[in-house]
């Protein structure tokens, strides 16, 4: 037998091998596409066409019907509430992943330390399960200004009260023709020394009213001695009826705690703050004539709190209820990656004399870098879709203060203004720019598996 035949007899099968295995491949390829098929289906139906029909639409007008090629896009960055949108998503963008991946990792180091860890985690990390429509009612009636409704307005006020005191008397006001009222609120009247002044007010309501607030008509009795001024502050209001305006009668209450103060030339040369009866005592004074006031503080408003949902503060508020919900988030994930550290490493930094801190700074926080910049990439992807919690937060009259990319979307294409075509060059301008966080995600995916 020649070598030739001889190899023609061995090549013969190592072919027929060669074929099975590429057609055992191809087999395999065409069973894997068929279990894939579902899903990929599924994908070009709820993605890849939604996203192919909005790049188309964004071309056309609001009826569809027009092709206006870029007039969209340069019809959005002409908006101003357009502009204002992008400007909002770049503090979100900018301000949101920092504070939380901050917050997270913070966290994540002190509840090694805490007893309950896992109690604490589980605390932290409830937030994740409630809905952002439930989040942002909660948060909306957080932030309502009436203190007697949101939470943070009533312990606002009540920590400035304990501090600044409350006003006397918010609702009175001055008996019409006896007193007269200044611009800046206040009531006054003239009187000379060694008289006896009644200053009648009206509009007082029985909540205001103290319960130490004794009869006036004592008081109105006294008499002035040279060198003074003496007099009442009084409710001139009868219970029951009766009485006469201006006269201080038996069943009439002073009003305590009002600052009485004696001007002369345009000067305060006496002040005092009427007792429980009312009364006042304004010593040490020349004689002549004085104008007798009550300054505008005994009647301003009570302080109401923070306009949490006002313009200037809306975006900052939104993003408190953003951190509430997704601390435990971060917390969780630099966790797990804070457990897989070296302990030996740590254990060699503190014996060499390493503070906390240093160890702190020196050696976890480098080591977590790659965790804490998947934490802060997939953050940033999140916050650029932000939608329910600044739909359902922000009232109507700061709704465009507060809006960003997604609620503008939504409120130029079915909130209104019925122009879908501008909403679809929104969305990709979305789209374009969420693309390069996922991409980079996925990179950083790719390597961390190699």
């Amino acid at each position: 037998m020649t070598a030739t035949t001889y190899l023609k007899q061995q090549a013969g099968p190592r072919a027929a091998g060669v074929a099975r295995g590429r057609r055992g491949r191809r087999r395999a390829r065409l069973i894997a596409l068929l279990f894939v098929f579902p899903a990929l289906l599924l994908l070009g139906a709820l993605v890849v066409y939604p996203v192919l029909f909005s790049v188309g639409r964004s071309f056309f007008d609001a009826t569809g019907t027009q092709f206006v090629g870029a007039g969209n896009y340069t019809e959005m960055f002409r908006d101003p509430a357009t502009l204002k949108a992008i400007r909002n998503t770049a503090v979100w963008v900018v301000v949101a992943p920092a504070l939380l991946t901050g917050l997270g990792l913070i966290l994540a180091v002190l509840v090694e330390k805490v007893r309950w860890a896992t109690a604490f985690k589980l605390l932290l990390f409830m937030p994740m399960a409630v809905s952002f429509l439930a989040a942002g009612i909660i948060f909306r009636l957080a932030y309502d200004e009436d203190p007697n409704k949101g939470v943070l307005n009533a312990a606002v006020v009540s920590v400035h009260d304990a501090f600044q005191g409350t006003p006397a008397y918010p609702t009175a006001r001055g008996r019409a023709g006896l007193l007269t009222q200044d611009r800046d609120g206040s009531y006054r009247t003239t009187a000379s020394t060694g008289q006896s002044v009644a200053l009648p007010m009206v509009g007082v309501l029985p909540k205001d009213l103290p319960k130490n607030a004794a009869p006036a008509y004592p008081a109105a009795a006294r008499q002035a001695t040279p060198g003074e001024l003496r007099g009442v502050v009084y409710l001139d209001f009868t219970p029951g009826g009766g009485g006469r305006p201006g006269k201080v009668d038996p069943k009439e209450s002073g009003l305590p705690g009002m600052t009485v103060q004696a001007l002369r030339d345009g000067r305060t040369v006496a002040s005092a703050t009427t007792a429980a009866d009312g009364s006042f005592r304004l010593s040490g004074l020349r004689a002549g004539s004085y104008t007798v006031k009550l300054p505008k503080s005994d009647f301003a408003q009570p302080y109401q709190g923070v306009s949490w949902l006002g313009p200037a503060l809306v975006t900052p508020a939104i993003i408190g209820a953003y951190l509430w919900i997704w601390t435990g988030f971060a917390m969780v994930l630099i966790g797990a990656g804070l457990s897989t550290l070296p302990r030996d490493a740590l254990e060699a930094a503190r014996m060499d004399g390493a503070n906390e801190w240093q160890i702190f700074r020196r050696i976890t926080v480098p080591l977590l870098a790659p965790v804490l910049t998947v934490v802060f990439v997939t953050l940033v992807i999140n916050v650029m879709k932000v939608f329910d919690l600044v739909y359902i937060i922000a009232p109507g009259p700061v709704q465009e203060d507060a809006t960003v990319l997604a609620t503008q979307m939504w409120l130029v294409s079915f909130g209104g203004g019925n122009n879908q075509g501008l909403g679809s060059a929104l969305g990709v301008l979305l789209l374009l720019l969420v693309i390069p966080a996922m991409v980079f995600n996925v990179r950083r995916f790719r390597r961390s598996q190699r």
